[in-house]
């Protein structure tokens, strides 16, 4: 109930000294303590009849427990001063803490319970409510169907959004900022861009959607919840049907795993909805985060890619991450890169979440599934050893490939053999020997480019490398040693 639905009641005549009228509160609460805390649970209508004053000093102090103990107004009464204080008025308006006259004849118990009826009815309007919208969505209501009931029943608007950026239902002025704002937010509900973001549902927000309501609902947070619910009602029905399609593909990719026959394969491939005539890639996704209350990085990597495109695709988790098969209609695999680079960016700002998704070459029929799928294995594997990203099949078939598939501790060891004594000197003498020779072999071992590139004199690169040949005892005028040393630096 808000404070303007008291002060339309024709008896008893209240007045608001100050403060917003559209605050909401949730019950009443008589005290005339002065240090009523402790008995408040925050969203309460405090009524007193100010028998705590004792001096001007003591408004500022009750007012600030109050709002310390997030109270939605005060009614003070008349009957102990015969009047409402200014400087209560002053403490009141500075805390922005809604302040109502309570008239002498007027008694806080008929006053309490006044509001109690209305807030009765308020709670029966809201589950009415609630069930009209829950069979709304029982009877098979889509979202756009759902926010239009939303908007008539609820006077609520706004639109859904996923963690990556994805627009659900709505058209938001800017969906990638809302996700980010989802994404980064220490605690929701919270305010962003013009509206009230709520989360959809209890899953990791990485994989997750966003209900965006217009305005400021903080104060009216049940009806944003109450539309969330409903949204998430939807969305576990939709994912119903997607659980079978989910494990179609999966049969489908242990088949080409497996080695079945060209007969099966195709078999399946018609019974998972696809073409194999039509050109296809192959995504591979993992998503890490810290907790071990979260999903797996296969599940969380499965939810997020079918995020990334908009839920056109399935992706089964397994024990290498999650795999879909994406028809290239009407597009390629650079196109197909663009748009989950895109949705990889905006995911970016969850702290503490790597995304990593690698992308096969354009496939043809059912028996280039099962390369296509070590492709993008590989791939993926090459984004988590570049701490995250998409990489395309384009990249992988060099040294970073190799890199990629050899552990990480093997890897560190390799590096640290190598160049320690270069790290070490660095470290000792403030040079910069490492860099010098990460340069130099950039520059294909040109003295005059790699001193040109530092903006040093040619015979300082000289001197420099020369120090790095006597540290590692290499020759890095042979190819070698060149190789050996570059790999090293890839290595770390």
């Amino acid at each position: 109930m808000r404070i303007r639905d008291l002060l339309a009641v024709g008896e008893p005549r209240l007045r608001l000294l100050t403060g917003d009228p559209d605050r909401a509160f949730t019950s009443v609460h008589i005290t005339d303590l002065p240090e009523p805390g402790r008995y408040l649970s925050g969203g309460e209508l405090v009524l007193t009849g100010l028998m705590w004053r004792q001096g001007p000093e003591d408004s500022a102090r009750f007012v600030a427990a109050l709002v310390e103990a997030g109270v939605a107004g005060l009614g003070a009464g008349q009957a102990w001063l015969g009047h409402i204080p200014a400087d209560l008025v002053t403490a009141c308006e500075r805390a922005g803490l809604p302040l109502l006259e309570v008239p002498t004849e007027v008694s806080f118990r008929t006053l309490a319970e006044q509001a109690g009826h209305r807030l009765t009815g308020d709670a029966r309007e809201a589950l009415g409510r609630h069930r009209r919208l829950v069979a709304a969505v029982a009877e098979g209501a889509d979202l756009p169907e759902l926010f239009a009931l939303t908007a008539a029943e609820l006077g609520v608007t706004g639109a859904v959004v996923s963690a990556a950026g994805e627009v659900i239902v709505g058209a938001p002025d800017d969906p990638a900022g809302l996700a980010r704002a989802y994404l980064t937010a220490t605690r929701l509900p919270c305010l962003a861009g013009g509206h009230t973001l709520f989360g959809v549902g209890r899953g990791h927000r990485a994989g997750g959607w966003m209900l965006a309501c217009d305005g400021d609902l903080l104060d009216r947070a049940d009806l944003g919840y109450e539309l969330a619910a409903c949204v998430a009602l939807e969305r576990s029905r939709m994912e119903e049907g997607r659980r079978v399609e989910r494990r179609l593909a999966g049969e489908l990719l242990a088949a080409a795993l497996a080695g079945a026959d060209a007969a099966e394969l195709n078999a399946r491939f018609r019974t998972s909805g696809l073409d194999t005539a039509e050109p296809y890639a192959i995504v591979n996704a993992t998503v890490t985060h810290p907790g071990p209350a979260h999903p797996g990085p296969g599940v969380l990597g499965g939810q997020v890619l079918e995020e990334l495109l908009g839920r056109e695709i399935v992706a089964p988790p397994g024990a290498d991450g999650a795999v879909a098969v994406v028809p290239l209609r009407g597009g390629d695999v650079a196109d197909l890169a663009a748009r989950l680079r895109a949705g990889a960016a905006i995911l970016s700002a969850l702290p503490d979440a790597r995304v990593c998704l690698g992308l096969s070459g354009a496939l043809t029929g059912a028996a280039a599934l099962r390369g296509g799928v070590e492709e993008a294995g590989h791939a993926r594997r090459l984004a988590e050893a570049r701490d995250g990203g998409v990489v395309t099949s384009d990249e992988i078939y060099t040294h970073a490939l190799l890199l990629a598939t050899v552990p990480g501790d093997v890897r560190r060891s390799f590096a640290g053999r190598l160049l320690a004594p270069l790290l070490d000197y660095d470290a000792g003498h403030q040079s910069e020997l490492v860099r010098t020779l990460a340069t130099f072999l950039d520059c294909a071992g040109s003295w005059n480019a790699c001193a040109e590139r530092m903006h040093v004199h040619v015979n300082t690169v000289r001197y420099r490398i020369k120090r790095v040949e006597e540290l590692t005892g290499r020759d890095l005028s042979t190819m070698a040693d060149r190789v050996d040393l570059f790999l090293a630096l890839r290595a770390r």
